[in-house]
């Protein structure tokens, strides 16, 4: 049984899968919520299923890029569950089920396509994928750059595609991952990264220098 959440996008969504069974999906788009709406997301999953945290076998989470805090949101609930559970916690990278969910809905046809998501300060995330189906590949990125200097006219997903246009002119849906498109990612044996955040940007805190010499 295994529970899947991404929390490194303005959406807040967790799924349950058995297996390749969906068994119960919520989303909630909310880019400021994201510690407030997680853990009661979670507890309403498991009661709509039927289904008690103790026959959780394994979570699954999006380990970004993302902004700072709704990552570390997602990331420290997985990891606490999983140690309370004993059980495995994987991550995947978020910008790669987005490409899935593009592929998966024929979004994007089998050439080249970008994966463009709003990183803030007038930056984008983005990864370049090519291939449909199985043979999804990601052929570039993560990155993190100023739209203009990425402007792609291929087919673009992800909500930073349509928030810079002008440089995404041929953009297109999904903008948001989703959580079950992250349990049929682990269901297809799909490769899985180690839950750590996937963070592209320096910190904006720096340890200070050395001080001055008062002369």
């Amino acid at each position: 049984m295994l529970l899947a959440l991404d929390t490194a996008s303005p959406a807040v969504t967790v799924a349950l899968a058995a297996g390749d069974r969906l068994l119960a999906e919520r989303t909630t788009v909310d880019p400021r919520r994201h510690g407030e709406l997680l853990a009661p997301a979670i507890s309403a999953l498991l009661a709509e299923a039927g289904v008690p945290r103790t026959d959780l076998t394994g979570i699954a989470v999006g380990v970004g890029p993302g902004p700072f805090t709704g990552l570390r949101v997602g990331l420290v609930t997985a990891r606490t569950l999983g140690a309370a559970l004993a059980i495995p916690v994987t991550g995947v990278c978020t910008l790669d089920l987005i490409a899935l969910a593009a592929v998966e809905s024929d979004g994007c046809g089998s050439g080249p396509f970008r994966v463009v998501t709003d990183a803030r300060r007038k930056e984008v995330h983005w990864a370049e994928y090519d291939g449909a189906g199985s043979d999804l590949c990601r052929r570039s990125g993560p990155h993190v750059d100023r739209p203009g200097d990425v402007a792609w006219s291929g087919p673009a997903v992800g909500a930073g595609a349509r928030l810079w246009a002008t440089y995404f002119p041929d953009h297109r849906d999904p903008q948001l991952p989703s959580a079950a498109v992250l349990c049929r990612w682990v269901a297809q044996g799909r490769s899985t990264l180690p839950a750590e955040p996937l963070y592209l940007r320096r910190p904006d805190a720096t340890e200070p220098g050395a001080r001055k010499r008062v002369s």
